[in-house]
């Protein structure tokens, strides 16, 4: 099981990230769940796309913060990440759903990841801890069986 070991950010770039991950949560749209999540992802080169929960009535067009930050960069045509601060309104930190774990491995196999506390105490993690054995864009360039 994995355990969270906490510390203060020490870099600035960490802590920029876990303040604009804080930031927007503030902007989620969570009437149902009333859990508010924030994440920020920093895309190689420096720049910060933010994203933050969005809840819907029917609960299945629910996006998560994480996909929302990560489709915000993409779609100005950013792929390539350094790191991902996800933050929520809870005393411990959460940690990415199955769904935003695999979403994320679509562009990075070992993106670091910073679990953010609310009082702003991070924990460092990576998407090879998160998601072992994942399945990724290099598992389909595998030879296929030939039909």
């Amino acid at each position: 099981m994995f355990q969270f070991t906490f510390e203060e950010p020490s870099d600035p770039q960490s802590t920029e990230l876990v303040r604009c991950s804080l930031e927007a949560r503030e902007n989620s749209h969570s009437p149902y769940s009333k859990l508010r999540v924030g994440a920020s992802i920093r895309a190689v080169g420096g720049r910060i796309f933010s994203g933050c929960n969005i809840e819907s009535c029917s609960f299945s067009p629910t996006i998560c913060a994480e996909r929302v930050a990560v489709a915000s960069a993409v779609a100005a045509g950013y792929t390539q990440f350094e790191a991902i601060a996800i933050s929520s309104d809870l005393k411990e930190a959460i940690t990415p759903c199955g769904v935003c774990r695999q979403f994320m491995r679509e562009f990075s196999k070992d993106l670091p990841i910073l679990l953010v506390r609310s009082d702003g105490m991070i924990c460092r993690t990576d998407l090879t801890e998160l998601l072992p054995g994942s399945f990724g864009p290099d598992s389909l360039e595998q030879p296929h069986r030939a039909a």
